[in-house]
């Protein structure tokens, strides 16, 4: 008899029946890098297949994902992450402006507010990270009588932002090699997308629903401006 490592179950043979734990883990070689990395990148119900679906149908992949099937797509935190890393390797590579907000505070040089908003329009990809839950507050006001809560409002809003990350890293290095303003127009398929995407998620049929998805992305943005303001202006006094 075997001892599982996971739950303690006594079991015979190489799989725990009880949590499918190996007995016996196989050794960390370039064989298994590879095959994680193709766990993470395959078409079928990797990064590849979840982008596909979710420029086809957002509203309603996002919908199956948080009440259906969660294994269809890659889990929404892993997903920002690696596109918003994606997006940050593309500005490395491609020199090209990051981020579409740009604050002036050269009359602060050295403030604490200062360094906050340069390191927010020089990091938009992880900034927009932080915004999204400032988005997703105003969404969950606005949306109230649907029955999703807080964290399933998030994990739609990872997933939209993740696509988002993706569309301006590309026309981002559109912009580089053509030297044309490609970026400007992708701001605008970013903001139309996510906008459709809100929409299409509680209901694609209500235009409302689009007016209100716009609604909550502006106050989301306002609230994270003012909340790092208040942040800077507060740490400032206290030095």
């Amino acid at each position: 008899m075997n001892t599982c490592k996971n739950c303690n179950s006594e079991f015979q043979g190489n799989y725990c029946p009880n949590c499918g734990h190996p007995q016996k883990l196989e050794r960390i070689n370039g064989r298994y890098i590879l095959s994680e990395i193709g766990s993470v990148l395959h078409f079928e119900k990797g990064i590849l297949y979840t982008i596909k679906e979710l420029l086809i149908r957002p509203g309603q992949n996002i919908r199956a994902f948080i009440s259906e099937d969660r294994n269809r797509l890659v889990k929404p935190i892993m997903f920002i992450l690696v596109t918003s890393l994606i997006y940050t390797i593309f500005v490395e590579i491609f020199q090209f402006s990051d981020g579409y907000i740009n604050y002036n505070f050269n009359d602060l040089k050295g403030s604490s507010l200062s360094v906050i908003f340069q390191w927010i329009a020089e990091h938009y990809g992880y900034s927009n990270i932080i915004m999204a839950v400032f988005i997703a507050i105003w969404i969950k006001v606005l949306f109230r009588k649907y029955n999703y809560n807080f964290y399933e409002i998030l994990i739609l809003l990872c997933f939209v932002m993740g696509i988002g990350m993706l569309m301006l890293a590309l026309f981002g290095a559109i912009e580089s090699v053509t030297k044309f303003h490609f970026l400007e127009y992708g701001v605008y398929v970013f903001f139309i997308y996510v906008l459709w995407s809100i929409g299409q998620f509680f209901d694609k049929r209500k235009i409302a629903n689009y007016v209100k998805a716009l609604i909550s992305y502006l106050l989301g943005m306002i609230t994270f401006t003012f909340v790092s303001l208040g942040i800077g202006i507060l740490i400032d006094l206290i030095k």
